[in-house]
């Protein structure tokens, strides 16, 4: 009743779905609004769909997966129509398989490729009830599928209290929030439910203090004379719904008899559904066999398929009303039938609830269904149990070690707050050093996610604290807190405190030397590259990176901050660049968006020095999509270098930088000036460009500083300064010699023609350009031919400078570095050569979907290759390509490859 425009809202959903497009909607409440009866009505009018029912579970919220398995289960038939990675990381998820842990979105794009096989023949609709009280994985692989659904004919329905953060856990996933009912139909509900007449006036007072709760109206109708709702009516203040139909449903269950009301408790203990293993508690306790039938015809619970309590407040009310002595003899039951039937994690939780204080056996249990939690990659459930299981450890090192166990598991999950919490209750100073080590990675982990700025500027030096502590006790772990601490030096930069960039690479070498593998070869190289002179450091860098290049893919996906600084160091542009997109396919693979997210940050920058900034932007729009797709919010996406560099005002690019440097990202900021300074270079601003630079050369910064020579060059040059620049002039001579890299000698060449004399400066110029033309550096190939251009027109070969400059301004726009453009045309203007003329044979608009499916179908990708890389199913594929055909005028991947190529030159 009263419910018209919700109503619609959901017949429009349903028919998008039955016209083949998906959609998703979150309907949240208080207890008894009215959930449940929508998801009921969409169900009676699902004509021509194939419904999916679901229920959260309580006591299901700790088994990692558990909603996902009940949900794949009608959808099993259709498993051969996905990936084997997808359909392992499904049945490892499940627990019918064993396999390595599975990454959540790995789980949700198998179940986005079940429902859209199954929809193939008839629309689905998956309706979830209760979804706060499904286990945290199940909850984030629903969430990923509700937002990738686009042209698959599926909708998904979730109704939930507004509690939990669910909300939160769903962004991107379209609300509706439930209220009470309007008067008139609250009056109606109310006056419907009654077995006598109330007065207008009580019932109208009735339906306002109830807030229009339907349930309230109801229920309180069903207990409650006419005179005693009569009385409600007169009171002034909104009666407090949950509490009193609590209470309410406490007075019905103690109106039943003493067998019911512990048969009833059971059931509220467990709520798995399973009569069968409720039942098998209950005879432990000596409960005839007919007790559920009592209940059942008491109006407490409904026999299904499997037990539902009449409302969730049942539920709670008979949980919360028991005595902790009834409650715990409960769990105690259910644990003995848990452990007759051998379900070994509901047992230990069950354990768990039945004990008073410490108790090392129960923990221990404990401490092994977490690890099988973990093993199906349950890692939100790991963080839980854990934590429980630490509350039952007496104090000491057993219990510390859990803790940070829990608060480890949280933060892959994202759950700062509670790893925060969790790291609390850690005992520093009786903690095992192995344990003090975990904490103290963890915390700084928590640092960089939360951008703490108390933590930021110090993560180097406590995470070299934290392999101080795993020396000589656990070397991989030593290892791997040293390569943290250089990718938190990699984001702080030149506002990392507490340790210095030689301490830092002492640190490395040492470690490098006491312990072997791929992981001692890395840290050798990150040593020499800090430490060692140039030419000297080459050789153990290039085997770092090849390491790096060595090692299976899901260590790979981790190392994008290391490739990006020693590819940089060796000036390899295309290894570098190979060795990113192998580590982002890697994570694509594995369904690893956090990883992903990460490398294509470090894509996006990198792209901006030794490629283009279209590339870069690609990279950047990846980095939204891979958000979206985690259900943040892609709007907070700034890379202000990049924003630099497609045109963002100065004062709000240094806005950002200063900003980032109050946090203690470093990097962000000092890449931001740079960015900033080359912007000054293109539109002609010298000094300003010069006088930004100078500060970043005279303090260098590891790989990065030596990648600003060039540009430094110029500004000093071009303000007057040659003298300045002419000794970074002969560094870049130098690694170019070292490290035998095409880009670095074509930007050394360009560099050395800027201060030569004018009858030496061509020799450089050709040289530059014969260089970087082998390269995907095609920005510096750009600037090659526009310093190119201008030396040849001041030295009155007008024809030639002509030439060069076309070609900077071809490179300039192919490259999307727009902001070198109006120089170059300036300068062709000046030497009376025609403006560059577009043939116009260039792509059409596409969105960055349609392109980036079109460029993985050039080169030959399958559908649901390109769906798996894409975390979207095979019908968004095909229906972005027909899209590209449609745009191009073209009918086969063949032609596809030719036009994109033809657009791309």
């Amino acid at each position: 009743m009263g419910r018209d425009d919700e109503r619609r809202r959901l017949g429009l959903l349903l028919g998008n779905a039955r016209n083949g497009r998906g959609g998703s909607l979150l309907i949240t409440g208080e207890p008894g609004i009215g959930k449940t009866a929508l998801l009921e009505a969409a169900a009676a009018g699902g004509t021509g769909l194939s419904m999916i029912r679901l229920d959260g579970f309580e006591s299901e919220m700790t088994l990692p997966f558990a909603g996902i398995q009940r949900l794949t289960i009608p959808l099993s038939e259709h498993l051969a129509a996905i990936s084997e990675r997808q359909r392992q990381a499904i049945e490892v998820a499940s627990g019918v398989a064993e396999g390595p842990p599975p990454d959540r979105f790995l789980v949700g794009l198998g179940v986005l490729g079940l429902l859209a096989a199954a929809a193939v023949e008839t629309p689905v609709v998956c309706a979830v009830d209760d979804a706060h009280l499904l286990d945290q994985e199940s909850l984030d692989v629903m969430a990923f599928v509700a937002r990738r659904l686009a042209v698959e004919p599926v909708a998904m329905l979730f109704a939930s209290r507004d509690e939990g953060g669910v909300a939160t856990r769903m962004g991107g996933v379209s609300e509706l929030a439930l209220g009470g009912l309007d008067q008139e139909s609250a009056t109606a509900l109310l006056s419907r439910s009654l077995a006598a007449p109330v007065d207008p006036a009580s019932a109208a007072a009735i339906a306002r203090a109830t807030g229009g709760n339907p349930l309230a109206l109801i229920d309180l109708a069903e207990g409650l004379s006419a005179q005693e709702l009569g009385g409600l009516g007169l009171g002034t203040d909104p009666i407090p719904v949950g509490p009193r139909l609590e209470a309410h449903y406490v007075r019905r269950v103690r109106q039943t008899d003493t067998e019911v009301q512990q048969w009833v408790l059971l059931a509220a203990a467990d709520t798995t559904g399973n009569v069968d293993f409720i039942t098998s508690a209950a005879r432990t306790m000596g409960l005839g066999e007919d007790v559920v039938d009592r209940a059942e015809t008491a109006g407490l619970v409904e026999l299904r398929e499997t037990l539902r309590f009449r409302h969730p407040l049942v539920r709670s009310a008979v949980y919360n009303a028991a005595s902790g002595a009834d409650r715990r003899r409960a769990h105690r039951a259910l644990a003995g039938a848990a452990d007759h039937l051998g379900m070994v994690e509901l047992e230990a939780w069950h354990s768990a609830k039945a004990t008073l204080g410490t108790d090392a056996q129960v923990a221990d249990r404990l401490e092994y269904a977490a690890d099988l939690a973990a093993r199906r990659g349950g890692f939100a459930s790991r963080a839980s149990i854990l934590t429980r299981a630490a509350e039952l450890t007496p104090p000491g090192r057993v219990k510390d070690s859990r803790l940070v166990g829990a608060a480890e598991a949280a933060l892959v999950v994202g759950a700062a707050q509670i790893a925060h919490e969790l790291l609390e209750r850690v005992d520093v100073d009786s903690a095992d050093r192995v344990d003090r080590g975990r904490a103290i990675v963890v915390r700084c982990a928590l640092g960089l996610f939360t951008a703490d700025p108390a933590v930021l500027s110090l993560a180097a030096a406590e995470l070299v604290r934290a392999a101080d502590e795993f020396h000589g006790r656990d070397t991989e772990r030593e290892q791997r807190a040293l390569l943290k601490a250089f990718e938190s030096c990699a984001v702080t930069d030149r506002l990392m405190q507490g340790v210095s960039q030689h301490a830092l690479g002492s640190r490395f070498e040492a470690a490098s030397k006491s312990g072997g593998g791929p992981d001692a070869t890395i840290l050798a190289g990150l040593g020499s590259l800090i430490l060692q002179p140039y030419a000297e450091a080459v050789p153990l860098v290039r085997a770092a990176f090849d390491a790096i290049v060595e090692l299976p893919d899901h260590e790979m996906m981790h190392m994008g901050s290391a490739i990006a600084a020693l590819g940089a160091f060796l000036w390899d542009d295309a290894g570098r660049s190979a060795a990113l997109a192998r580590a982002a396919a890697a994570a694509r693979d594995a369904g690893a968006l956090q990883a992903l997210d990460t490398l294509m940050w470090v894509a996006s920058l990198s792209e901006l020095s030794g490629g283009t900034v279209k590339l870069a932007e690609e990279a950047i729009e990846q980095v939204r999509e891979v958000r979206l797709a985690m259900g943040y919010d892609a709007e907070n996406v700034i890379n202000a270098a990049l924003m630099a560099w497609t045109g963002a005002p100065r004062h709000v690019v240094l806005a950002i930088a200063d900003g980032a440097n109050s946090v203690g990202f470093g990097g962000v900021g000092a890449t931001a000036v740079a960015a900033v300074a080359l912007r000054d270079l293109a539109e002609g601003g010298y000094r300003d460009a010069y006088d930004r630079l100078k500060p970043l050369i005279q303090d260098p910064f590891l790989q990065v500083t030596p990648l600003q020579y060039p540009d430094f060059v110029e500004a000093a040059v071009r303000s007057g300064h040659a003298h300045e620049a002419r000794p970074y002039v002969g560094l870049l001579m130098e690694r170019a010699m070292a490290n035998d890299s095409l880009w670095c000698r074509g930007v050394a060449e360009r560099s050395r023609a800027l201060t030569s004399e004018d009858s030496a400066a061509e020799d450089h110029f050709v040289a530059a350009v014969q260089a970087l033309e082998r390269t995907g550096a095609e920005i510096d190939l750009a600037r090659a031919h526009l310093l190119y251009g201008e030396w040849l027109r001041r030295t009155r070969r007008r024809r030639e400078a002509g030439e060069q400059l076309q070609l900077a301004v071809q490179h300039f726009e192919h490259s999307g570095a727009q902001m070198f453009v109006p120089r170059a045309q300036a300068e062709l203007e000046a030497v009376g050569a025609k403006p560059v003329v577009h043939s116009g044979s260039g792509a059409p608009d596409f969105t960055t979907q349609e392109l980036t499916i079109a460029r993985l179908a050039a080169v030959g990708h399958t559908n649901p290759e390109i769906a798996a890389n894409l975390f979207i199913s095979v019908n968004t594929v095909d229906y972005h390509l027909r899209k590209v055909f449609q745009k191009l005028g073209i009918s086969s991947r063949r032609q596809l490859a030719e036009r994109l190529d033809a657009a791309d030159r």
